[in-house]
């Protein structure tokens, strides 16, 4: 099956634009992984219009019915104002209510204080919106934090899913599925590793090279849940 439009379109963006780039690259893992992605390159543009409609697709295609989205601090504070505004370009409808929100890394201590901006939380259905899932541990926090001020947790969206086994983990689960086991939320994401491969029979990526290399590794630390 063809990917969609959007996928290739970000695909397309994060290649040219150095978000998604490949080689040889050092995790925090060790492990040496033969591509990198950084959506904090997102920032011109041309490049992050593409990235927003992509999120914006991923969300009316997947995401279950939400009040707000809550993008964490940092990366995810432009993706969760710039998202909404690209999800109202698709159904203004739909979508009017719908509010954003973010969280400051310290606490405001004047004016109208507190560790969340925008929207309140309390009574709402918050959808998280952040670039990937490495540990877990940022989505954890992101949860607690939700939680505290009264709000549910429907689901999270990031832009890739490496599909990949936790270092120390089971040997079967990646990041992204042991947190869908942890709190039972689905947890979406624009491009898998899978579709970056498919990519390359589909001419999105035209070197034969890195195809096979991810490939192999995803043989070698590919998830299996």
């Amino acid at each position: 099956m063809a990917l969609p439009q959007y996928k290739q379109d970000f695909l397309h963006a994060a290649i040219q634009g150095g978000a998604l780039r490949f080689g040889s690259f050092e995790l925090k893992s060790k492990r040496i992984s033969p591509y990198f992605f950084n959506a904090g390159d997102f920032f011109t543009l041309e490049l992050h219009m593409p990235i927003a409609d992509a999120y914006a697709h991923t969300i009316v295609a997947e995401a279950p019915e939400f009040d707000v989205i809550f993008g964490p601090a940092y990366k995810g504070i432009p993706l969760a104002a710039t998202v909404l505004y690209a999800l109202g370009r698709i159904d203004f409808a739909k979508y009017r209510s719908v509010a954003y929100s973010y969280d400051r890394k310290e606490a405001k201590d004047h004016g109208e204080g507190g560790t969340i901006v925008g929207s309140p939380l309390k009574g709402k259905r918050v959808l998280i919106i952040d670039d990937v899932v490495s540990a877990g541990t940022a989505k954890r926090q992101a949860i607690d934090m939700i939680r505290a001020q009264g709000g549910t947790v429907v689901g999270i969206v990031v832009a890739l899913d490496r599909q990949e086994t936790l270092p120390d983990g089971d040997g079967k689960t990646s990041a992204i599925g042991q947190l869908r086991k942890e709190y039972n939320i689905p947890i979406l994401a624009i491009v898998k590793l899978n579709d970056i491969i498919s990519a390359g029979s589909e001419g999105v990526i035209s070197d034969t090279d890195v195809i096979q290399r991810i490939q192999e590794y995803r043989t070698k630390y590919g998830a299996s849940e």
